[in-house]
Parts: C-alpha cells; structure tokens; sequence
C-alpha cells in the first residue's frame, strides 16, 4: 500500500467530467484519500476509488425490479384467505376455482 501524501496525483472518476481522470488529494483520513480534485475541471469530490456511480436509470429497474417481486406471491398464496387450502386438490382443478371466482367478482 502506497504511502500517499497532500497534493499526489492519483486517478479517480471525476463525476462532472464523467470519466477517470488525474486527480490531486485535498485531504487524508486515516493514511487514505478522503477529498481530491480533479485536474481537468478542479472540481472537489470525495475519493471514488476510480469508481463510477450506478447510472440513474440502473437505479430505476432495480427498484422496479424489486417493487415486482414484492407484488408477485409466491405459489399457493392465491386462494382467500378464508378458506383452507385443499391439499389433496389437483393443482389444475384449484386453478380453476381461483379462475371462477374471479369471474364472480
């Protein structure tokens, strides 16, 4: 592990340039980069460790991924819950009650 020191040039995604580029450390927690600036544009940022950030629409199918998930019930939720499950019913034959009340409805 390198010893690094104010004012060293490292590399580190710039999130305004949007790419790697030369950065200088602006300030040190604990021996490790913690502020740099970017020497293309100068701008400040926390060190990303050369790492972009998930893209804004990357975020969005993963959450609507999950609210998906969530919505979907797992096999043999479909039936009320006032009624006991059959166990011994043919999974066909229990389709086709949950299909009948549905056109009850």
């Amino acid at each position: 592990m390198p010893d690094f020191r104010l004012g060293d040039i490292i590399d580190d995604h710039c999130i305004k340039c949007r790419r790697v580029t030369n950065h200088a450390i602006v300030s040190l927690v604990s021996a490790e980069p913690a502020k740099v600036r970017c020497r293309t544009c100068y701008h400040d940022h926390d060190y990303r460790h050369e790492q972009a950030p998930p893209s804004k629409k990357d975020l969005k199918k993963a959450e609507l991924f999950k609210e998906v998930l969530a919505a979907a019930a797992p096999p043999g939720t479909a039936m009320d819950a006032d009624e006991p499950p059959a166990e011994s019913e043919p999974p066909a034959k229990a389709a086709k009650k949950v299909a009948a009340r549905g056109k009850k409805a």
